[in-house]
């Protein structure tokens, strides 16, 4: 155990990190290689990789990696995970236009190229940068920095539209409206936004096919393809409240994607919904962690980026068990540390990094000082004199 009186890197950082929030997200990583080894092999039998344990051991290769990251990125200060932020959403959009150009078409979209999928990078730097312009926005409101707000979502929705990706644009325009609200958003424009919001679902609908078969199987189910979500469902009845028993599930054998996006269905009939509640839970706990997070600093940046970033994974999650239960369409959404895909894990432990970071205990001398600087700032701009962000 780590001495609080010991000057080191590790110790200033073991004592000021959210330890709750740390260890439940390594509960979870866990947890997706337990439920991996349940719902994969079928999988690779099915499509005929001789390796039943395939998809698992390259799941457990990516751990390290992903711990990696959300441990480094957790010692960060918030001025470095601006730019952080900066760089990775500069490097993500530019891996999505090669997408657009060079990646391989999948089920009528392109989201992956050399085996990434960049959309997963470009989530979580967008919301801190959104964060970061809403904060500048507090503070110096002779900056237009909604206006780049506005230009940065435009520009990041419509690069995930025309993969097409509209689960990924849904829930990046849902962050940045409630990160938009929480800036002090008007009324008039949230009526407005909302509006805009309405017709390009509208849009979509009339004019996608992708996205009026989703829809339609979701409405109108009767008559429609609804093999996948029908299978979930009754994967969930068959395992009851205790469930069938790890390996004892059969609905894994027909469901097209049990390690992916349906892998809670899975989860359902072998462990039963006893233990989905259980993992329900410690995603709540995280989510209710970080609001609780967001609540408390003072820092608008902080606060904003914080929030974005537990909106997100919570949107995610919510996005992905209310698809396995059939209450909503389908968005192919991965649920995060639980179903297999490397960019995903990757992504959200780069996520939840920033937010272990945004959320550390820092000494009230730091607070003062920026307090101080921000006073500062502020009788320079009332006195007319330009500065330098």
């Amino acid at each position: 155990m780590a001495s609080r009186t010991e000057r080191s890197a590790f110790n200033a950082w073991w004592w000021t990190v959210d330890r709750l929030m740390l260890m439940t997200i390594l509960a979870l990583m866990l947890t997706g290689i337990v439920l991996l080894l349940a719902a994969s092999p079928a999988v690779a039998e099915r499509i005929g990789i001789s390796d039943m344990f395939h998809f698992v051991n390259r799941q457990a290769m990516m751990i390290p990696v992903a711990l990696m990251v959300m441990i480094g990125v957790s010692f960060l200060s918030p001025q470095s995970i601006r730019r952080l932020a900066l760089v990775m959403f500069l490097f993500a959009t530019a891996l999505v236009v090669a997408t657009l150009l060079f990646g391989a078409e999948v089920k009528g979209s392109r989201r992956w190229i050399a085996g990434i999928q960049p959309s997963e990078f470009l989530k979580p730097a967008f919301v801190v940068l959104a964060a970061w312009l809403f904060s500048e926005n507090v503070k110096r409101p002779d900056v237009p920095a909604n206006i780049l707000a506005m230009l940065l979502l435009a520009c990041s929705a419509g690069l995930l539209i025309l993969q097409p990706d509209f689960g990924q644009t849904m829930l990046i325009s849902i962050v940045w409206g409630a990160l938009f609200f929480m800036a002090g958003l008007h009324w008039f424009w949230m009526l407005g936004l909302g509006g805009v919001g309405i017709v390009g679902i509208v849009a979509a609908y009339q004019f996608i096919p992708h996205v009026t078969s989703r829809i339609d199987r979701f409405l109108k189910p009767e008559g429609t393809d609804t093999f996948q979500v029908d299978v979930a469902r009754d994967a969930f009845l068959s395992g009851g409240w205790l469930g069938k028993g790890p390996g004892e599930g059969t609905y894994k054998l027909i469901l097209p994607d049990s390690h992916t996006d349906f892998i809670m269905a899975v989860t359902g009939e072998e462990f039963g919904l006893l233990f989905v509640m259980v993992i329900v839970a410690m995603f709540a706990l995280i989510v209710l962690r970080g609001f609780w997070h967001a609540y408390k600093v003072e820092d608008p940046f902080c606060r904003f980026a914080t929030a974005g970033l537990t909106l997100l994974f919570g949107m995610q999650s919510s996005i992905n068990l209310m698809v396995n239960l059939h209450m909503m369409p389908a968005k192919g959404m991965t649920l995060p540390f639980i179903s297999y895909g490397g960019s995903s894990l990757i992504s959200v432990a780069y996520g939840m990094g920033m937010v272990l970071a945004l959320t550390r205990r820092r000494p009230r001398t730091d607070m003062l000082e920026s307090a101080f600087s921000f006073r500062d700032r502020r009788a320079q701009a009332a006195a007319g004199i330009g500065l330098s962000s």
